[in-house]
């Protein structure tokens, strides 16, 4: 036991944050399980990955960002306005809509990157610009109203259909992913994007491309937000202006959580997916509460407990590293 105490203790405190979600997470499938006749119903199952995809998704592109120690506020927003742009172009094929809610977000992404890297604005305020400026154009392309999608042309079944009885916005996830884990542990792109999280200057002095890494790391971030938006369309038969509120808070929750931590240098992909299936098993157990009758939780809980999630996590991390960095000077 004592060894094995020794060995947890000489984990850096990310590593203990996904060690921690991991369990977290089949603890609360284990109650789930045992508490709940349905929920591993294959009902339950499916609506849980096909719903919360377009959440994984996001926080992907978030945990890259946060990687190189930047924020993404405008995910949200980008969502929400790439959902108008393919419920637009959905009529004309299914994969119109496909590529140009992705677009969409590829070019919010690439203001983005244009803004911080070239413009040198902070990350904070350049994204919370373009954050407004993707619920204003949404907004605008709508009419300040939903937009239906087309269901001839196949564009629903995006969201909508499975494949291999898997619901294929999960398989879209899941596939975005491996992609990600794979540019991150097996590309040199993936190790300049911790470098610049450790140290901007530190990464220039090592000769590394630190401009071109951050605009594509925001870019990625904008198409990935595109994507979801596109799935949200898909899956609920409207481009959806008004959505994505608090999807930022979401994504940035899920890749604390995972043990990112949010001065950079330091992440996770498989921990982020960990982070945001853990938030989004928190509430599918309190719906299933709801519906037995014990508690009466009201939509608006959501934002409620993902701050709550946020805020403990950033304070065990800012403990955990205040603690280490003591051990480092004794």
């Amino acid at each position: 036991m004592n060894s094995v105490l020794k060995a947890l203790a000489l984990k850096s405190p990310g590593d203990m944050a996904r060690l921690g979600v991991i369990l977290a997470l089949f603890g609360l499938i284990l109650f789930g399980a045992l508490r709940y006749e349905n929920f591993l119903s294959q009902y339950n199952i499916l609506s849980f990955l096909r719903y919360n995809s377009m959440f994984a998704l996001i926080a992907l592109g978030m945990a890259f960002v946060i990687m190189t120690g930047g924020i993404d506020l405008s995910v949200g927003g980008t969502a929400a306005m790439a959902s108008v742009v393919a419920a637009l172009l959905s009529p004309y094929h299914w994969a119109a809509g496909l590529f140009g809610g992705i677009a969409a977000g590829f070019a919010v992404g690439a203001l983005n990157g244009f803004t911080v890297t070239v413009m040198r604005i902070q990350p904070f305020i350049a994204t919370l610009a373009t954050m407004l400026a993707a619920y204003g154009t949404g907004l605008l392309l709508a009419g300040n109203q939903s937009v239906s999608v087309s269901y001839d042309s196949g564009f629903t079944s995006i969201g909508q259909d499975d494949f291999l009885g898997f619901p294929i916005p999960a398989w879209i996830a899941l596939l975005v992913y491996v992609a990600g884990w794979l540019v991150l542990e097996r590309l040199p792109v993936g190790r300049h994007v911790l470098a610049i999280g450790d140290g901007e200057a530190t990464a220039a002095l090592m000769g590394l491309k630190v401009r071109r890494t951050l605009a594509v790391v925001y870019v990625g971030s904008g198409a990935l937000a595109g994507l979801a938006g596109v799935i949200l369309a898909s899956q609920f038969g409207a481009g959806q202006p008004t959505e994505g509120v608090g999807w930022e808070l979401f994504a940035i929750a899920s890749v604390v959580v995972g043990g990112t931590l949010l001065t950079g240098g330091s992440g996770s992909v498989g921990a982020t997916l960990a982070g945001a299936l853990l938030l989004a098993m928190v509430f599918n157990i309190l719906n299933f509460e709801n519906g037995l009758g014990w508690i009466s939780l009201s939509a608006y809980w959501q934002s409620v407990i993902r701050g709550g999630f946020l805020l403990i996590v950033v304070v065990l991390q800012a403990r955990l590293m205040s603690r280490r960095t003591g051990e480092e000077h004794v």
